[in-house]
């Protein structure tokens, strides 16, 4: 029976691919740094360890058929982690970008360090010998939690740049179902699989369709890149920002790429951005209590 080793299984792609390899009776190792507090279900053996420490690799590796490489670490650790999963592993699943896709909100940031983080990856990955899967997803859905769900919590108005700028945002769902196939069928292997949702939306669109959800008249208030800079989050470093802003005043006026291939993939048609909102709403319903 197949082993399959998951990394990222704490994250909102990584549980997903956990939960759906479940259903397939496939036996599933997870790596997290803090196995005590992962939070995976009691049927996946979680084991300790870290992609940067390559040491702390071999016993997570040992007897694992595929892995799932989701890959948040610097560059300087990728070539010894590489070379601990080539001794083990006979396919690996990597979640990329659609960096080399040509449409003016995937080339509109290029060059950026993910890009060349996720190219050397590749290119690694080819040299080890290894069968791959490279999985490349455009826009998160999930990136609305980041993004809007504080505004949405505190009140009916989201302060954003580019207000029309069109994507297609996937369902996390989804992409862990192309990347389940890919783990467990063989003739995935060689595959550059780009991912998206069904639908363009602009960010109005997707604030609106989060509004509808809720039951709530959601507006969305366009601001300029110069003050959405002023007002970053934390969680949202400068690079980022950069990279993101150029993105999307690179695909105004351009419709989202929308592609077929979770369909073709999964047989199934790929989640809407509503679906997604429902599957998530609670996410958006918190509001924080008013001063007394």
């Amino acid at each position: 029976m197949n082993r399959i080793l998951v990394t990222g299984a704490t994250g909102r792609a990584g549980r997903q691919v956990v939960a759906q390899l479940l259903a397939t009776g496939a036996r599933i190792r997870a790596l997290a740094r803090n196995p005590h507090s992962a939070g995976l279900p009691p049927e996946v053996e979680v084991v300790g360890g870290d992609l940067t420490l390559p040491e702390t690799l071999d016993e997570c590796l040992d007897g694992v058929d595929s892995v799932f490489l989701v890959w948040f670490a610097s560059a300087a650790a990728v070539p010894a982690a590489m070379e601990r999963i080539a001794k083990h592993a006979r396919r690996i699943v990597f979640l990329s970008s659609p960096y080399q896709t040509a449409h003016p909100l995937f080339q509109g940031a290029q060059p950026n360090p993910i890009s060349a983080l996720h190219a050397e990856i590749e290119r690694l990955i080819k040299a080890s010998g290894l069968g791959w899967t490279f999985l490349r997803p455009g826009m998160f859905a999930a990136n609305a939690l980041l993004w809007w769900a504080p505004q949405i919590c505190a009140g009916d108005v989201v302060r954003w740049p580019y207000a029309l700028t069109p994507t297609a945002p996937i369902h996390e769902r989804d992409i862990a179902a192309v990347a389940v196939r890919a783990l467990c069928d063989n003739r995935c292997d060689g595959a550059e699989y780009v991912l998206t949702g069904p639908q363009s939306l602009s960010h109005l669109d997707q604030v609106s369709t989060i509004g509808d959800v809720l039951g709530r008249s959601l507006r969305l208030e366009e601001i300029t890149p110069e003050e959405w800079r002023s007002e970053l989050p934390a969680f949202i470093p400068p690079p980022a920002a950069n990279m993101l802003l150029k993105a999307w005043a690179a695909a105004i006026g351009q419709p989202a790429l929308v592609t077929s291939t979770v369909a073709e993939i999964t047989g199934m048609p790929p989640r809407t951005f509503r679906d997604w909102a429902v599957d998530n709403a609670e996410e958006f319903q918190s509001r924080p209590l008013a001063p007394s």
